[in-house]
């Protein structure tokens, strides 16, 4: 019997040293630890360092390096490139440390890296407080908030990103470090948008803000009246102040609750307004979409915490998602979105989003890589689908309706939105200068670009 070899007594030390569990192909709960929300995506790590604490990932992030492994960092899982997962890589998975501590008294909360949002805003509510969530609860806290983080609340409170207070990161060499408005001040502005370029994220400080009631207006249409929905939605947002917010969404009637019988599975125009703000001012912000024919509607308090989940599609669907952020929304941009969303390929998750932005995330600090804040809408394809035989005409929809509303882009985009769309993408989102500023900040953090399985930024 030959010697063991270094990687396999390198993998061993890490079993014994690792408080959380490790995973290589071959041991029992490889497959399911290797699973991403994407139904997709299907990759083999070398080896999986579930992480308990962050020592784990100082032992895990050394591991790699000492092997020279790619290193994939999983936070959530939900991105739709799968990047939380790669072949023949190191995977240091986050989500058993997920713990959340409020302090109500300075309107902080410390997010561990693999806390998902609804573990977030489940700690929140009790305390009466916030911050801008994603639009689905499965999401990971880290990889939304350092991607810039676009949700319900961010024409009230800013992008996700606005609220952070402090970072505390792995870096490449395998050591620990904090970033914050006095600490590493480059590198907590490049963690501003600049996604996982930089360390592992094992907890995040954010700013909350109070919300001690919020509302939403839900009202579903028949697909036929989708332009005039749009148009009542866009004077909805134009004329209300910052706390007003939501999206016009086309696509599949779900068996729950608040959608008729008759309306399941069947394409639906659906009106979501939401409002940081009491029922009476609901009403009249919404008079223009109540005052449409509509086939159901639901009007009042809703926990912030089940408007979050309102959109949550189940892991395991395949997915290709993407986003155009619009200068403008003329009606000529309405027609294009009905007419593409009256195309989807149903029944199935798919979705067509339109939502507003302005408000707080136009008005906020404008140095950081976040390029899309100018834009004053954005259209989000979703596509969610079961059947492989579906990949081909799933896809391509998504991809058309990019291309039907290109007339209008700004040709920025929220990278939180998009998958693996190329290295120009990434630029439009941090920005061009931005991003050759983040260039040499990854220079200095991560020069040998270990943590490259993101929206990647290459050291310069």
């Amino acid at each position: 019997m030959g010697a063991p070899s270094k990687a396999h007594m390198a993998l061993a030390v890490l079993r014994e040293d690792l408080v959380g569990d490790v995973f290589a192909p071959g041991d029992p709960g490889y497959d399911e630890a290797r699973a991403v929300f994407n139904g997709m995506v299907d990759r083999r790590p070398a080896v999986i360092a579930q992480c308990a604490g962050d020592s784990d990932v100082v032992r895990a992030v050394r591991f790699g390096r000492e092997l020279d492994l790619k290193i994939a960092v999983r936070g959530g899982g939900h991105g739709v490139a799968g990047s939380a997962v790669a072949d023949g890589a190191l995977v240091v998975d986050l989500r058993r440390m997920h713990e959340v501590t409020v302090d109500p008294a300075a309107e902080a909360v410390r997010v561990q890296g693999g806390a998902a949002i609804g573990r977030l805003d489940r700690a929140t509510r009790p305390y009466g407080l916030a911050t801008t969530g994603a639009r689905a609860a499965g999401t990971g806290v880290a990889g939304f908030v350092l991607g810039g983080g676009s949700g319900w609340l961010d024409r009230a409170f800013g992008p996700a990103v606005d609220n952070l207070i402090g970072v505390e990161l792995v870096t490449a060499d395998g050591e620990r470090v904090h970033a914050d408005a006095d600490e590493n001040q480059e590198l907590f502005w490049a963690l501003h948008g600049g996604g996982g370029n930089f360390g592992v994220a094992t907890a995040l400080t954010l700013e909350l803000h109070e919300l001690p009631v919020f509302c939403v207006a839900l009202l579903l249409y028949p697909p036929s009246f989708g332009p005039d929905v749009v148009r009542a939605f866009r004077e909805v947002i134009s004329t209300g102040p910052d706390e007003v917010g939501g999206a016009v969404l086309f696509g599949t009637g779900p068996p729950a609750d608040s959608v008729p019988e008759h309306l399941v599975g069947r394409l639906l125009c659906t009106a979501l307004v939401t409002y940081a703000g009491g029922e009476e001012g609901l009403r009249g912000l919404a008079g223009p979409l109540l005052a449409l024919p509509h086939e159901a509607e639901a009007v009042g308090p809703m926990p912030y915490t089940e408007v979050q989940g309102l959109l949550d599609s189940p892991s395991g669907l395949r997915d290709h998602w993407s986003a155009e952020c619009l200068a403008a929304l003329p009606d000529a941009a309405v027609d294009v979105c009905c007419e593409r969303a009256d195309c989807m390929p149903v029944p199935t998750g798919t979705r067509l989003l339109l939502f507003p932005q302005g408000g707080a995330i136009a008005s906020g600090p404008a140095e950081y890589p976040v390029a899309y804040r100018g834009a004053p809408w954005v259209v989000h394809p979703f596509g969610s689908w079961a059947d492989p035989g579906d990949d081909e005409r799933a896809i391509a929809w998504v991809r058309g309706v990019r291309a039907g509303v290109r007339p209008w882009s700004t040709g920025t985009v929220c990278l939180n939105l998009v998958g693996d769309e190329g290295p120009e993408r990434v630029r439009a989102g941090l920005g061009v200068e931005n991003a050759l500023r983040l260039g040499k900040v990854k220079r200095r953090w991560d020069p040998d670009n270990v943590f490259r399985f993101n929206h990647n930024i290459e050291p310069v």
